[in-house]
């Protein structure tokens, strides 16, 4: 029966313990909470290795265009119109 209540009781101790821990717990929520969102954000960024492949496929891109408009517009002279010219 001793046992029984004693128990049920709680030491000084332990309670002051859990007041601590709660305590603890409420200032450390906001850190938490930023540091959960700045893996959030950090995990939903694009990084490096795309922006260089984003900025590697618009240069081949353009210089494609420019070598089909270089090749297209490109006229060579003519012998026959040089001297027809004269």
């Amino acid at each position: 029966m001793g046992r029984k209540d004693a128990s049920t009781l709680k030491l000084p101790v332990d309670q002051y313990r859990k007041q601590i821990g709660k305590q603890d717990y409420k200032k450390n929520r906001p850190v938490l909470r930023a540091a959960k969102l700045k893996a959030e954000a950090k995990k939903a960024a694009i990084g490096i290795k795309e922006v260089g492949l984003l900025l590697a496929a618009i240069l081949v891109l353009l210089l494609a265009f420019y070598a089909f408009f270089y090749l297209k517009l490109s006229t060579e002279v003519d012998p026959a119109l040089e001297l027809n010219g004269n």
